[in-house]
């Protein structure tokens, strides 16, 4: 299932306000929807600066200071949208120094049909005085052990949260994520997670960034929080779009913007 509230047939997105650190989302019948970052622990206020939460229930980053970056799956299409709320700048939703904006257009992923390209822009009315996340532009860290962070649910059909959940998961080549997933699409999707499970993304955790250190020990973005079978299950790692393969494309979009 995709990982997002919007309880679409394929990705993550979030139900109600579920906040887990799963990898997964609603992809089509077979998958199962996910919860926020599941297995997590606290973030710490300021820990993550780039981080985002939307108003539809999904996660996302701050690719620019006034441009997120998110999942296909989380928007409806391209085009002028005012209907979405950016809140930023604290790991507490409901804390009075949350920063908002509201989006004026939104850039979903060309050719996107449900089924790989999964990422989007969204431009906001104004710039959030925060850090940005820098994407991948190569597969360099495509590797490794990755952080999530999100405000999905913290367990499978749970809740979202309240407060900002992070964890740690690794990578899992592509063969052994075909091997669990036959309709991974390779070279457009990252996979990430424990073999025995227990730490994942989940629903409500859509659009947000699983990222790691670059060789400056500075963050870098390398997926989008996409879609996955249930949150945290044995067997069954997160699924996250790839982002150095779309780098150009991010790029180029976001130019346009």
């Amino acid at each position: 299932m995709k990982r997002s509230t919007k309880i679409s047939t394929t990705k993550r997105l979030l139900a109600a306000g579920a906040v887990t650190l799963a990898a997964f989302s609603l992809q089509p019948a077979a998958h199962a929807a996910p919860a926020p970052v599941v297995g997590g622990t606290p973030a710490e206020q300021g820990e993550f600066p780039f981080m985002v939460r939307l108003s539809m229930g999904c996660g996302g980053s701050l690719y620019a200071q006034d441009i997120v970056l998110t999942a296909a799956h989380c928007v409806d299409g391209s085009g002028d949208n005012t209907d979405i709320t950016a809140t930023a700048g604290v790991v507490d939703l409901d804390s009075p120094d949350a920063i908002t904006a509201k989006s004026t257009k939104v850039l979903q992923a060309p050719g996107y049909d449900g089924k790989g390209k999964d990422w989007a822009l969204i431009k906001l009315d104004k710039k959030i005085d925060l850090p940005t996340l820098p994407i991948a532009t190569d597969n360099k860290y495509d590797n490794g052990e990755f952080d999530i962070a999100g405000w999905g649910a913290d367990k499978e059909g749970g809740d979202q949260q309240q407060k900002l959940l992070k964890a740690k998961v690794p990578f899992i080549d592509d063969a052994a994520c075909g091997n669990a997933y036959s309709d991974l699409i390779a070279e457009e999707e990252l996979c990430a997670g424990l073999d025995e499970g227990g730490v994942d993304t989940c629903q409500g955790d859509s659009g947000g960034p699983m990222f790691r250190k670059d060789d400056s020990d500075k963050w870098i973005q390398v997926g989008v929080v996409s879609w996955g079978e249930g949150c945290a299950r044995p067997g069954k790692p997160g699924v996250y779009t790839e982002v150095s393969h779309f780098a150009a494309d991010i790029a180029k979009a976001a130019e346009g913007l």
